[in-house]
């Protein structure tokens, strides 16, 4: 369930940082320029957070411990930073008012008509998607399987043993030879 709530999440994110957050018109040369401002163009923490966010939900499963712990937190803050970046910047026209700045020649340019539409809010509810995936981690992580440590330095693990070299085998010969022995001297 967090996994597919974190990757949904992210995947919804992403999505709705790509998508037109705002538009209105500015007033150029007297006549109106229409204008539009993606979620990338008005808020890059959105963006950000879910690729945070995925990375954390990868390496929830990677670690173990103390160390899950705190990747679990790492997930629930992107989420909600999702979240929160997404509301504050839902109804904000700066990104337009810099935009009509450029295409009018005029810093003091402003965006008139201005609208928004429901992506910061699909953005929000993806960040809200993180948040659950990262309080799920918090809260049964410790009960989820971790990677093997089979391959970790240091493992007490049972080793096997070396069989013996057999010196008629060609290989064993060889190897002889590499090591500046003379295989058929007795």
């Amino acid at each position: 369930m967090a996994l597919l709530s974190g990757a949904l999440g992210a995947a919804v994110t992403l999505l709705a940082t790509r998508q037109r957050w705002a538009e209105g018109t500015a007033t150029v040369a007297g006549g109106a320029f229409p204008l539009t401002a993606k979620g990338s163009d008005v808020t890059g923490v959105p963006a950000a957070l879910a690729i945070v966010g995925l990375a954390a939900l990868v390496a929830v499963f990677a670690v173990r411990r103390a160390g899950r712990l705190v990747v679990s937190g790492l997930l629930a803050l992107s989420g909600a930073g999702i979240a929160a970046a997404a509301l504050m910047t839902a109804s904000d026209g700066s990104a337009l008012d810099d935009k009509a700045a450029k295409v009018s020649g005029d810093t003091s340019a402003t965006v008139h008509a201005l609208g928004h539409t429901g992506w910061p809010y699909v953005a929000a509810v993806g960040g809200l998607l993180i948040l659950l995936a990262g309080l799920l981690a918090l809260r049964y992580g410790s009960l989820w399987p971790a990677m093997s440590g089979r391959y970790e330095r240091g493992t007490a693990g049972p080793r096997r043993t070396a069989r013996p070299a057999d010196p008629e085998r060609p290989e064993e010969i060889w190897k002889a030879l590499d090591r500046g022995e003379d295989p058929t001297g007795a």
